[in-house]
């Protein structure tokens, strides 16, 4: 899948585990987890990008994007 990168990182893994819940929902399955479960990085269509950083964002997150 062509698209766009974002790495994600929290406060903790609580919150970190909240996001990937919800892009699960999103159906935006290509999700890796760091070793301290505080971040991941998740690829996501052009299409989802924006509404993915918001939804980190919304749940405590930093979003960084990466084409």
């Amino acid at each position: 899948m062509n698209g766009i990168e974002i790495r994600a990182s929290f406060p903790g893994g609580e919150e970190a585990s909240e996001a990937q819940r919800k892009l699960q929902m999103l159906r935006i399955g290509d999700l890796n987890g760091s070793e301290d479960g505080k971040a991941f990085t998740a690829t996501v269509g052009a299409d989802m990008a924006d509404r993915a950083i918001h939804l980190i964002r919304q749940t405590g997150g930093i979003a960084e994007m990466k084409s």
